[in-house]
C-alpha cells in the first residue's frame, strides 16, 4: 500500500512510474553509450594492461626474470616457510586487531574507508548521474531527499522537562543521569544557535553568556550566568540559564523566567528600532526574537505544570499569532497537550485541521492525537466480538484507519501507551518515527488515552490484529574486510602450526602447488633433500 501511495503521489506531481519504482527510463543513444563505456571501463583497462605486458615481454626480459625467481624459490628451505608463515600470521593478527578497534570506535572498517575515500576516485568509481543538472528528474530526487531528511532528522522535544526542577530531582533520588552526553551536546548547540549572534562582543554580558553556553560543567555555566548579571542586570539569557538549570522547583523556574521576560521584551523593542541599520542589527533582532519566544513558551509550560492550564493555552495561542514563522519550536504540540488536559476536543480538532497538513512535517503527537479524537467517538461501545459479527460501522472504520495511519508513522508508540514497555524520562531531543519520540509522546499523553473509556482497548485490538512486531534497530554489521582479516589471520596461523609440526608433508604440498604455476619442475629442485635437513631441534622439538 505504501508503494502504491508513493506511486500515486508521484504521478500527481508529474513523475513517471518508472522513475518512482526505481526503473531506468528510456535513454538516448548518447546516454546509453556513455553508460556502457562507464560500465566497461574497468574491463578495458584490464585488457589493455595485459596487452601492454605481452608486448613488453622481451624488453623487460620477463622469461629470464621468471626463471631467476624459480631458481630462488628452489633454493629455499622449509625453515624459510616456517618463518614466513609465522610472520604472516603475526602481521595479519595485528591488522585484525587494528581493524576491530577502528570499527568499534568509528563504526566502519579502516581499509574500507581508505578504499572508498581515496582509491575509488582514482579508479574512476565515482557515480555520476545521467540526468542533467537542471533536469526535472534531478529536481524531484533532491526534493525527495529533502523530505526524507526532514522526517529523519533529530528534533528538539517540544515537551522537554526542566533540567534543574525535574531532571536533577531524578538524579537526586536515583543517583543516575537521565540525559545522555549526546543529548546534552545537542542542547548546547541549540542554545548557541538560539541565544548567541555575531554582535555579542558589543555587550560584555552577552560575551560572558556566549562562553557559558559552551561550558560542559553545569556549575561553571551557572557561575558564568551570575557573572553576566553582575555586568548587566537585564541579561535575559542569564535568567534563562538559571531558570533551566539552577531552579529546583517549577515555581522558582517561573519566577526567573518572568524576570527574563521583562528583560527580554526591553531588549527586543530596542532591536526592533535598530533592525534596518545594518546586517548585524538584523542578526541581533533574530537572536532577541528567539530568546523572547523561548521565554514565553517555557512560561506557558510552567503554567501548565502548575495547573493553570487556561493561562498556558492563552500564552501559547498569543505566541503562535505573534510569531507564526517560528513553527520549528512546535508550540502547537504544547497547545495540543494542554487542550487535551482541558478536554476541549473541538479546539484540539481545530488545531489539527491547521497543522495536520501534507506540506508540514508529521509527528507522533499529531498522528496519535488525530487517532484519539476518532477513537473517542466509538471506543466506549466498541467490542471486538460484536464488531466481528456485525462488521465495523463508518465511525469505527474511520477510527481504525486513523490508528493505522498513526502506527504506520511511529510503530513504537502503542507498546508505551499499552504499558507493555516501561516509561522513562523523555530526552531533550527525539528522532522522528523513532523510539525516543514514542517515549516523549507517551510520557505526556498516556493520561489522555486513559481518560477516554475504551480508547486503549480499541488501540490494542487494532494494533495487534493488523501490525506485526516492531523490528528493532538493526545492529551494525561487520564489514567485509573484518571477516577477511579474521579469515586471513586464522588461515596463516593454521599454516604456521602445520608447517612447524609437519615440515615434510607441507614441503610436498608446497612443491605440488608451486609446480602448477611455475614452468620449471620442482622434482629436481632438491626440495625433498632440503626437507630432510630440517632437524627436530631446529623446529624446537625434543628427540622424544
Amino acid at each position: 500500500m505504501a508503494d502504491r501511495g508513493c506511486l500515486a503521489e508521484a504521478e500527481v506531481a508529474g513523475a513517471s512510474p518508472a522513475l518512482v519504482l526505481g526503473l531506468n527510463p528510456i535513454l538516448g543513444w548518447r546516454e546509453r553509450l556513455r553508460a556502457g563505456l562507464a560500465g566497461t571501463g574497468a574491463s578495458l583497462w584490464f585488457v589493455a594492461g595485459l596487452g601492454l605486458l605481452y608486448a613488453l615481454r622481451i624488453p623487460l626480459r620477463l622469461c629470464e626474470n621468471l626463471a631467476a625467481v624459480t631458481v630462488f624459490l628452489n633454493s629455499l628451505t622449509p625453515k624459510f616457510y616456517v618463518a614466513l608463515t609465522g610472520t604472516s600470521s603475526l602481521i595479519s593478527g595485528l591488522i585484525f586487531i587494528f581493524e576491530w578497534w577502528y570499527f568499534h570506535k568509528h563504526g566502519t572498517s579502516f581499509i574500507e574507508h581508505v578504499s572508498v575515500s581515496h582509491l575509488r576516485p582514482l579508479m574512476g568509481g565515482t557515480e555520476h548521474s545521467i540526468s542533467e543538472p537542471g533536469s526535472p528528474s534531478r529536481n524531484r530526487d533532491s526534493e525527495t531527499s529533502r523530505q526524507n531528511l526532514s522526517e529523519c532528522k533529530v528534533w528538539r522535544n517540544p515537551l522537554n522537562l526542566f533540567r534543574g526542577a525535574e531532571y536533577r530531582r531524578y538524579t537526586w533520588v536515583t543517583g543516575k543521569e537521565p540525559l545522555t552526553y549526546y543529548d546534552m551536546n545537542l542542547s548546547a548547540q541549540d542554545h548557541q544557535t538560539f541565544f548567541t549572534c555575531d554582535t555579542d562582543f558589543l555587550r560584555p554580558s552577552d560575551t560572558v553568556m556566549q562562553k557559558a553556553w559552551r561550558e560542559r560543567n553545569p556549575p561553571a555555566r551557572i557561575k558564568a550566568a551570575y557573572q553576566a548579571l553582575e555586568l548587566n542586570n537585564d541579561c535575559a539569557t542569564a535568567y534563562v540559564l538559571l531558570a533551566e538549570e539552577e531552579a529546583t522547583t517549577i515555581v522558582d523556574a517561573e519566577r526567573l523566567f518572568k524576570q527574563a521576560l521583562k528583560a527580554g521584551e526591553t531588549i527586543y523593542r530596542r532591536s526592533q528600532q535598530c533592525q534596518h541599520q545594518s546586517p548585524q542589527h538584523e542578526a541581533q533582532l533574530r537572536r532577541d526574537t528567539n530568546v523572547l519566544v523561548y521565554i514565553k513558551r517555557r512560561l506557558a509550560m510552567c503554567a501548565r505544570k502548575l495547573g493553570r492550564i487556561r493561562e498556558a493555552v492563552k500564552i501559547m495561542r498569543d505566541l503562535m499569532k505573534e510569531f507564526p514563522p517560528l513553527t520549528m519550536l512546535n508550540v502547537h504540540e504544547n497547545l495540543l497537550e494542554s487542550l487535551l488536559e482541558l478536554q476541549a476536543y473541538a479546539d484540539v480538532q481545530a488545531v489539527l485541521a491547521k497543522y495536520d497538513d501534507i506540506s508540514l512535517p508529521k509527528s507522533a503527537a499529531i498522528c496519535y492525537t488525530a487517532a484519539l479524537l476518532k477513537t473517542r467517538t466509538v471506543s466506549d461501545k466498541f467490542s471486538p466480538e460484536t464488531a466481528s459479527k456485525r462488521g465495523l460501522s463508518t465511525a469505527e472504520i474511520n477510527a481504525v484507519e486513523a490508528i493505522h495511519r498513526a502506527v504506520e508513522f511511529n510503530p513504537h508508540v502503542p507498546k508505551y501507551l499499552l504499558e507493555m514497555k516501561s516509561l522513562i524520562l523523555p530526552p531533550e531531543h527525539i528522532l522522528k518515527r523513532g523510539d525516543s519520540e514514542a517515549i516523549a509522546y507517551a510520557f505526556s499523553h498516556l493520561q489522555h488515552w486513559k481518560r477516554i473509556e475504551g480508547a486503549l482497548n480499541l488501540l490494542q485490538c487494532t494494533w495487534e490484529g493488523t501490525f506485526h512486531h516492531v523490528s528493532v534497530y538493526p545492529k551494525r554489521e561487520l564489514p567485509l574486510f573484518i571477516h577477511f582479516t579474521a579469515g586471513f589471520c586464522s588461515s596463516t596461523a593454521m599454516i604456521a602450526i602445520l608447517t612447524h609440526q609437519f615440515p615434510e608433508i607441507m614441503g610436498i604440498f608446497v612443491k605440488a602447488v608451486l609446480g602448477l604455476w611455475l614452468p620449471q619442475p620442482w622434482a629436481s629442485s632438491g626440495f625433498e633433500e632440503n626437507t630432510q635437513d630440517l632437524k627436530s631441534e631446529d623446529l624446537g622439538l625434543s628427540s622424544d
